[in-house]
């Protein structure tokens, strides 16, 4: 049986829900770092949530992931990385916080770790991949004129305009809405941003990935500084080059990085660490899949998760003839399923439930009793005791 189906069949009888999912992961990414023989902690993002929740790396990653790093003694770290890409500036600013503490760091891609994320992976000492794990390229993304465009391929055509032009003596009338489009400055960025993304490539193999190189295997030779500037400038030029990927959701896996002389450590060549690393990320995927979840930072004895959360309206409830308390009937809608559920709370003391009503979990997670999925509603158990500075029972 595979891993996804038996932790399945324990969801299905009722015996890996909720806290029993996070002890679960926790227990595996314990014995990660056991193996490893470093501490471990945790990045990811859920893929699935795109049009939903704010996935991509972004400013506000930094203080969490940063929180979490602070748990970590020390001089070794690994770091498990599943996210869509984001924002580059902040990358750099992450790999500078995380080299500053750090001398050996690994980065564990299990699954997916494009476009900003693989610039996020070479700031590794060590990168270490499985069977399923994906890199991406690194070629910048822009918007412009409504539409999303690669800047090397934006570049890419104009440069073919250009020589077209100049081949001809003169310029197609064709071309002439679309370069009037176009100003210097947006040209210049696209420039600016591919260079950017070779720069901080280029400069991080040679001071962390590269570190250790010392000697070819093929002679026996001292490898030299600047052979390797150019290797790695020749892997973060090949990463940026939308003409060779054509897409920049294109999977980049080990074989495809070794070809461009980049070490990799295949993890699933190693039993244990493979079937650890598999179990943490299908339980993590997991987490995802049956909870509102979509950011996970964590180490093995602490995390913080980012959720969205039910925005249900919480009425005042009407005090009673006797002037006895009422519960608060709220509508909330499952954000799976879209269900129509009305969710009990009862502020201060317990009260008889309502007819077609749900509790309010004690473990603040709300499972949809339609679809079965979970959803963490700690947040708004807060909001709600703050509101009414009463405790929610």
């Amino acid at each position: 049986m595979g891993v996804y189906s038996e932790y399945l069949d324990k969801q299905n009888l009722g015996i890996l829900l909720g806290d029993d999912l996070d002890f679960e992961r926790k227990k595996e990414l314990k014995r990660i770092s056991e193996i490893r023989k470093r501490p471990v902690v945790v990045y990811a993002s859920d893929m699935s949530k795109d049009n939903n929740a704010p996935i991509s790396i972004d400013y506000s990653d930094i203080v969490p992931f940063a929180d979490q790093l602070s748990m970590i003694e020390g001089e070794e770290v690994d770091i498990i990385l599943e996210t869509p890409g984001g924002i580059s500036e902040i990358v750099e600013d992450l790999v500078n916080h995380i080299r500053s503490r750090f001398n050996k760091v690994g980065i564990i891609v299990p699954g997916m770790s494009k476009s900003a994320g693989t610039i996020f992976t070479m700031a590794a000492d060590e990168i270490l991949m499985g069977e399923l794990s994906t890199l991406g390229p690194i070629d910048v993304q822009i918007f412009m004129n409504g539409k999303h465009y690669s800047a090397d391929a934006f570049l890419e055509g104009l440069n073919k305009i250009i020589d077209e032009s100049n081949k001809k003596q003169q310029l197609d009338l064709a071309y002439i809405p679309l370069l009037q489009s176009i100003s210097p400055g947006e040209i210049q960025h696209c420039k600016n941003g591919q260079d950017f993304s070779k720069k901080l490539v280029t400069d991080w193999l040679v001071d962390y990935k590269f570190k250790f190189w010392e000697k070819h295997n093929s002679t026996g030779k001292e490898v030299t500084l600047e052979e390797k500037k150019e290797r790695a400038l020749e892997i973060a030029t090949k990463l940026c080059n939308h003409n060779h990927w054509l897409t920049h959701g294109r999977s980049i896996r080990i074989n495809d990085l070794q070809e461009m002389g980049l070490q990799i450590t295949d993890y699933s060549k190693h039993t244990e660490l493979n079937d650890a690393i598999n179990r943490y990320f299908t339980l993590l995927r997991m987490t995802f899949e049956r909870s509102n979840v979509y950011k996970v930072y964590e180490t093995p004895t602490s995390q913080v998760y980012r959720s969205t959360i039910p925005q249900p309206q919480i009425p005042i409830p009407p005090q009673s003839p006797n002037n006895t308390p009422n519960p608060i009937l709220a509508n909330v809608k499952c954000i799976k399923c879209n269900a129509d559920l009305v969710l009990q709370i009862n502020l201060g003391q317990e009260m008889p439930l309502q007819e077609g009503a749900i509790p309010f979990p004690k473990n603040n997670i709300l499972r949809c009793p339609v679809c079965k999925h979970e959803s963490s509603i700690k947040e708004l158990r807060q909001q709600i005791e703050i509101q009414f500075n009463k405790i929610v029972v």
